[in-house]
């Protein structure tokens, strides 16, 4: 089968590039990464099973990277054109098999021509024969993929989505390396050379360098805006003191289809993401947002294409939270002005006041805002980075929120 490959124009991955892509995405060759990467598909939830829009994994280092094509998964399934009366009729958020497969090729093929911009798609598979084409050394250690893997150039239409429909398997199959072949395609996608550039580091930092559980912050950046910049704000922000030059840091160029909330804590986890993401992460294309809040990784969405173009819309709204841990929470979000609030805790002053002349017994105020506000959680903290004022109400059990932002998931 090996033929086959060869025959598409694949080349066999050689011994230097087998180590400078380890030691760019992982920091060194003379280790194999984390057993994860190795083990962790693309996979749904069975469309018999609540959630069934979600991908599904362990709480491990690919999180981060899954929350973002989650991201576009469920872009495809609420906002893409429906191209047949029973798609559209159907629920989008209970999608079939197709629709699940479909959805999932058309996040991978959107993420990869992202960070491709105008040049061709680079992609990798790991050899149909189990070929190896790296000699175990005490520079390189084998980690049962990279050594194995075959090389694909690809132009970004056509033959891109030809290419990841046939072989989609090989990134949903049981304990398949998909996320990290996926991951390797969008490095040398976007080159090797530019991702180094964008890193901005005078050390060698490894792309999957993170303090935090689920993953890399760059991994997000280079998916999202196509570049792996640990820069979150608007634009180019030149940095310097009176004893120094200023050195340009780049952001995020361009408004982004999918958008970035992030909350780490009172104190913040790490300094990488003390600074809040600039509008063109926040107020995306459309209410999609991939989120690091307390350290784990998720996706919150709304299902009104419109809801940031229209004042009105955003003004009291739903929000769902999913995280690839298989658990959604569903929330809504009341962002109507000081006025409209002021007024209502008028006409309740007004209320109470009535009601304290006919029984003698005024309604306990901590107890009403406990029934009609949520709790304050990690995830409101999180939406009030984008909406300050917002009052937010879950339609969930605490036990779920706690669940969600624990290590426990």
């Amino acid at each position: 089968m090996a033929n086959q490959f060869k025959a598409q124009g694949a080349v066999a991955i050689t011994p230097e590039l087998a180590m400078e892509l380890r030691q760019l995405v992982f920091g060194t060759s003379a280790i194999p990464m984390r057993a994860e990467w190795t083990q962790t598909p693309f996979t749904f939830g069975s469309p018999k099973e609540e959630y069934a829009y979600g991908l599904r994994s362990p709480r491990n280092a690919t999180r981060g990277l899954l929350s973002v094509v989650q991201g576009f998964v469920v872009k495809h399934l609420l906002f893409a054109r429906k191209t047949t009366r029973a798609a559209a009729m159907a629920d989008p958020l209970s999608p079939t098999v197709d629709m699940q497969r479909d959805a999932l090729v058309s996040a991978l093929i959107e993420i990869l021509r992202i960070v491709a911009d105008k040049d061709k798609v680079v992609m990798v598979l790991p050899s149909p024969d189990d070929e190896c084409f790296v000699d175990h050394s005490a520079l390189y250690f084998h980690d049962g993929v990279t050594e194995k893997l075959y090389i694909f150039t690809l132009n970004q239409n056509e033959e891109l989505e030809f290419f990841i429909k046939r072989h989609y398997k090989i990134f949903t199959e049981e304990d398949s390396p998909g996320t990290l072949l996926f991951l390797y395609s969008a490095v040398l996608t976007r080159t090797m050379g530019r991702v180094r550039s964008d890193l901005d580091s005078t050390k060698v930092v490894p792309l999957t360098m993170s303090n935090n559980e689920e993953g890399s912050l760059m991994i997000v950046t280079l998916l999202l805006t196509g570049r792996a910049t640990p820069y979150i704000h608007n634009g180019v922000v030149n940095v310097g003191d009176e004893n120094s030059y200023a050195v340009p840091q780049y952001g995020v160029l361009n408004r982004c289809a999918i958008g970035l909330m992030l909350w780490e804590g009172e104190s913040g986890q790490s300094n990488l993401v003390a600074r809040q993401p600039g509008s063109r992460l926040k107020t995306p294309n459309f209410p999609i947002w991939i989120t690091l809040c307390a350290g784990h990784f998720g996706v919150m969405f709304n299902r009104n294409p419109d809801l940031l173009r229209n004042y009105h819309a955003e003004s009291r709204f739903d929000l769902y939270y999913y995280s690839c841990s298989g658990r959604e929470i569903l929330m809504t979000i009341d962002n109507r002005s000081y006025n409209d609030q002021a007024t209502g805790m008028l006409e309740r002053q007004v209320s109470t006041t009535e009601s304290t002349s006919l029984s003698g017994k005024p309604k306990d105020d901590k107890e009403e805002i406990k029934e009609e506000l949520a709790e304050n959680t990690p995830l409101q903290k999180l939406i009030h980075t984008k909406w300050e004022e917002a009052q937010v109400r879950f339609h969930a059990q605490p036990s779920t929120l706690s669940y969600l932002f624990s290590t426990q998931q």
